[in-house]
């Protein structure tokens, strides 16, 4: 059984395609993709989050994953309704049951979803992988959404104080 699985957060229509679109989209996408083929070639689970509120219902066209991942009926689908992927979700008991310890890590909003899950991985204990070039987020505030990828790249990097090692690399690197 591998010990490893690709977890895709909010990769939705209405999360990354609306007006403004995320920062760097094709580029994600496109590393998502090879993300998702290393690990399907390697019997990995691949995960995908998606996010329900006002303006995300469940089954409407903004909640859609993003046509361009190839997501299948293998794939395992989580629903989550606040911004830590494993709040009120079943993630933790299904990365249980598949025997997982080490997440691959991708998806929107890098300073919002994506570092609330990390984070809560981290603490929970799994070896987190950040796929460096697979997250995105939207430019707002002070910092453009390319300032908060690389920020936060750094950040994730410099962080060491963890159960587990925590990476950051590249897609092609996986």
């Amino acid at each position: 059984m591998p010990d490893t699985a690709l977890l895709i957060v909010d990769m939705q229509c209405g999360v990354v395609a609306a007006e403004p679109a995320a920062v760097r989209l094709e580029q994600v996408l496109g590393s998502l993709k090879l993300a998702i083929a290393k690990a399907r070639e390697r019997g990995f689970p691949v995960i995908f989050v998606q996010h329900e509120e006002a303006g995300l219902e469940r089954d409407s066209a903004a909640w859609q994953l993003h046509p361009a991942l190839p997501a299948t009926a293998a794939d395992h689908f989580i629903y989550k309704r606040h911004g830590d992927s494993f709040c009120d979700t079943p993630l933790a008991a299904l990365l249980e049951n598949l025997g997982v310890s080490k997440l691959w890590l991708g998806g929107c909003a890098t300073d919002f979803c994506v570092d609330s899950t990390l984070r809560n991985a981290v603490s929970r204990g799994f070896q987190v992988t950040v796929i460096a070039d697979a997250h995105t987020t939207l430019s707002a505030f002070a910092l453009s959404g390319e300032q908060v990828i690389d920020h936060f790249n750094a950040v994730w990097h410099a962080t060491n104080a963890t159960p587990q090692p925590l990476l950051v690399q590249p897609a092609a690197a996986l």
